[in-house]
């Protein structure tokens, strides 16, 4: 499957319901969260290793291409390695957001273009811009391994990362998952109780006896 039709039907997708499909997948540390809210990042890993200098993420950032994400390995530095201007630089150039394992600063201004931008820390603090380091290699980042060209899909919820073998074989179960879940609200909103519409005493029992068991909606 082409990106651009896996991007299409990512879109519809959120991250929690992607990772019901498969528990496998890398999903980053909880501590990597979205500067701007209610944004959506899908995209194709680009990534760059880097310690306390950010020279080697603006060179990424001008070899970097539409739809690709920049994915920054700081080692989880307090330090920025991303601002505004890089946040702007990306948006120019019709990136699909920013990963940084390190901080970020200037937040007023990356929320106020709503570019999706992700990151540990937020602080004042930027490095030096004198030193080359790699990119376009495998890198550690949030805590899972991001190779160049993974597809990377973050929400408010968290960044999940897949190679394009595992983002196309999640899709039309994870489509499922949020018709029935969207069915779910629908009802509850509608007053029928959550656990009428859910095994959930007979699954109870079960487990109560040590039995295998799955909670699964009924619906």
């Amino acid at each position: 499957m082409d990106f651009i039709k896996l991007k299409e039907r990512l879109t519809n997708l959120d991250t929690a319901c992607i990772y019901d499909v498969n528990e496998k997948l890398r999903v980053m540390d909880p501590e990597m969260r979205p500067v701007n809210h209610g944004t959506k990042m899908i995209g194709i890993a680009r990534t760059v290793h880097c310690k306390r200098d950010f020279l080697s993420v603006l060179k990424a950032l001008h070899d970097a291409s539409e739809d690709e994400v920049l994915v920054i390995d700081g080692e989880g530095d307090k330090i920025a390695f991303v601002g505004e201007l890089f946040a702007l630089e990306a948006q120019r150039k019709k990136l699909a957001g920013i990963v940084v394992d390190g901080a970020c600063r200037d937040i007023k201004g990356i929320r106020n273009i709503n570019f999706p931008v992700y990151a540990r820390y937020i602080t004042p603090m930027a490095g030096t811009a004198s030193k080359i380091f790699p990119t376009q290699e495998s890198v550690n980042c949030g805590g899972v391994s991001v190779s160049p060209g993974d597809i990377i899909i973050g929400d408010d919820d968290g960044i999940i990362v897949m190679s394009e073998k595992e983002a196309a074989e999640v899709l039309d179960t994870a489509q499922n998952i949020q018709i029935i879940e969207k069915k779910v609200i629908e009802k509850i909103e509608a007053g029928k109780s959550l656990t009428e519409m859910l095994n959930f005493f007979d699954h109870y029992a079960k487990i109560d006896k040590k039995q295998d068991s799955q909670l699964i909606f009924t619906i």
